[in-house]
């Protein structure tokens, strides 16, 4: 049996021009290009800047200080396919000079990328003390949209929104980042987080990629979900629990 292996790179955007969205919306546009040439990773994620600068202690060589967003990508499969993979990603970026073009080649330089990718979460509370964690997901043709959507939400709001997430599938997480003490941040928070909902839909996306509605999204599930669609899943939730003790007042929007 022939043996498999893994390759993976990482990639950073720095800015082709001083306007920060220039250089994040070509990051953005990577994701589509990528499968357009017919890569196919495991894995691509995605971080912006403000994400970066969070973890970037978690990295012994962290990207530079220019850099405005980020790639992770991953190949894997039989060892033909992943140096095919490799070489064709490596091409598509290597001509472009706003991107930088860095490969892990050992299990530690992957590792300190994956912690650092996973320790997002937790660090961006040093830059705020709450924050609203969604995961909106769109095509992801429409993810430079959703994350310039995003960056307009924080300029016209006073927020610190960040974004980052699992671009291959189009999930981003969107963390409004706010203090829970300043009622008027609160407002604004939850105003970002309303429009960002319905800029998603608008895309053609949905209110959430993987961590389900529960509680705090279900008062929108209408921008998502007609009335008769509603009523189609409230009549098979009555065929399950007729007597309606399973989570009553739980699952649909009032």
């Amino acid at each position: 049996q022939t043996p498999k292996v893994s390759g993976r790179a990482l990639t950073s955007s720095n800015p082709a021009a001083p306007a920060k969205s220039t250089s994040l919306r070509r990051t953005t546009q990577m994701v589509s290009e990528n499968l357009n040439h017919n890569i196919q990773p495991c894995t691509l994620e995605y971080m912006d800047k403000t994400a970066i600068d969070a973890v970037s202690s978690f990295m012994e060589n962290p990207p530079p200080e220019t850099a405005q967003a980020l790639l992770i990508v991953e190949i894997d499969g039989e060892k033909a396919n992943v140096t095919k993979q490799a070489a064709k990603f490596i091409s598509l970026v290597s001509d472009r000079s706003e991107f930088t073009l860095r490969e892990a080649t050992t299990q530690v330089e992957v590792e300190q990328i994956w912690q650092a990718r996973r320790a997002i979460s937790p660090s961006v509370l040093k830059l705020r003390p709450h924050k609203i964690g969604e995961d909106v997901a769109v095509p992801r043709s429409r993810i430079p949209e959703l994350v310039e959507y995003t960056e307009k939400l924080s300029e016209e709001l006073g927020l610190m929104i960040l974004t980052f997430g699992h671009a291959g599938d189009g999930n981003i997480h969107v963390n409004i980042m706010l203090d829970r003490s300043n009622g008027a941040e609160v407002e604004r928070a939850e105003e970002a987080k309303e429009r960002l909902f319905r800029q998603a839909i608008s895309l053609g996306g949905t209110l959430s990629g993987e961590h389900g509605i529960g509680l705090s999204k279900k008062p929108f599930m209408r921008y998502e979900l007609n009335e008769a669609t509603l009523e189609l899943m409230k009549k098979i939730k009555t065929m399950f629990d007729p007597n309606h003790i399973l989570n009553p007042g739980k699952i649909f929007p009032a």
